[in-house]
């Protein structure tokens, strides 16, 4: 059965290359389009799509409208995965944001000219995105737009419960994300402690514009300062460093002990960018055991490779667990290959990210 696709923007131009550049795939189907979010909702109800590719400006109803209404107005059955079309400005990357926060799954940059054009690469991201978060209800997958994707459990076993830390083990937090991340990173980075003493470094899939904006929105939400890295710097601990998107973010460690992140093009045949192999694989030379390793949401497999050498040298990884993944890819992959100490929703990395503060646990004592 076809993942079923409900087309929702002001332009007719724009729902006309759409439609086209998904049609002739097998297991996509355009059941239906939309011109305003009025139209979006009542087709939503009548046709009951997988999956809704939501512009965001719109005349009656915006697309952050209909997220609203699809949270308050649909019962869980009944809400699709939302992909937001968004323009590649500052602008546009501050509404898909506000879009994830309203429930959205991911977002599809918004260029008519691309979209007419055709481009392969950009038909393929847009098809992968679609079949990473509609396609569950095909798997048999709960119905909630924070499960799509996402089978019932992970298939190898591992511990539910919060690990215990001793902040003093580590010199590294670093975190991987994708599909889905932003709204939990918020979450997860929100539960460091305002006396973090070690550095944490986060590869978000995501372009540099859009990972502007998530370093300001979380610096305005966070209890420790979030700053956005192009190029190289000190590694400063009490600090959140964003790598910025379409590069990656290497770990250096100085003779001198001093730790560093260098964010270049290279490698050039990564995928992902910012490549969470790469991250965590660069993290593990530099700091070995005493590097702190989180697998959030995403497509595919990244973060795998690099969890390897990170495991092997005694490091610890965490992985968000399947429920409330937008998609369980690359947690699921660490997990099933048996490198997570722990599987965990949101709130519980937050809580764990909470023991990272050197007081913690000394009122008990």
């Amino acid at each position: 059965m076809p993942i079923r696709v409900l087309i929702v923007d002001d332009s007719a131009v724009m729902r006309t290359a759409l439609s086209r550049m998904l049609a002739g795939e097998a297991d996509v189907e355009v059941v239906a389009t939309a011109r305003d979010g009025e139209d979006a909702l009542t087709k939503i109800r009548a046709h009951h799509p997988d999956v809704v590719m939501l512009d965001i400006e719109m005349p009656k109803l915006s697309g952050l409208d209909v997220l609203r209404a699809l949270r308050t107005d649909f019962p869980a059955s009944d809400r699709p995965a939302v992909l937001v079309c968004s323009t590649l400005t500052t602008q546009g990357s501050h509404a898909a944001l506000d879009a994830m926060r309203l429930g959205a799954a991911d977002y599809i940059t918004k260029d008519v000219s691309s979209f007419a054009g055709g481009t392969e690469t950009l038909r393929a991201d847009v098809l992968s995105k679609i079949r990473a978060v509609g396609g569950s209800r095909h798997q048999g997958a709960t119905t909630t737009p924070a499960r799509r994707g996402s089978p019932h459990a992970p298939a190898t076993h591992v511990s539910t419960e919060i690990p215990a830390f001793d902040a003093s083990a580590f010199d590294l937090l670093l975190i991987g994300s994708s599909t889905g991340g932003p709204p939990i990173l918020e979450t997860v980075l929100c539960g460091l402690p305002r006396d973090l003493a070690i550095p944490v470094v986060v590869a978000q899939h995501m372009p540099a514009l859009f990972t502007k904006s998530l370093s300001e929105r979380l610096d305005q939400s966070c209890r420790v300062r979030v700053v956005h890295v192009s190029s190289r710097e000190p590694l400063e601990g009490g600090r959140i460093h964003i790598i910025e998107g379409g590069k990656h973010g290497h770990i250096h460690r100085s003779l001198a002990g001093r730790l560093s992140l260098e964010v270049k093009p290279e490698p050039f045949d990564e995928v992902y960018k910012p490549s969470v192999n790469v991250l965590f694989e660069t993290g593990a030379k530099a700091c070995g055991s005493r590097c702190l390793g989180v697998v959030l949401t995403g497509m595919g497999e990244d973060g795998l490779v690099g969890a390897r050498p990170l495991h092997k040298a005694g490091g610890t990884i965490l992985a968000q667990n399947a429920a409330t993944c937008a998609v369980y890819g690359m947690p699921r992959a660490v997990t099933e290959a048996g490198l997570a100490r722990a599987s965990l929703d949101p709130e519980q990395l937050a809580r764990a990210m909470g023991q990272l503060s050197p007081a913690y646990g000394r009122s008990a004592a």
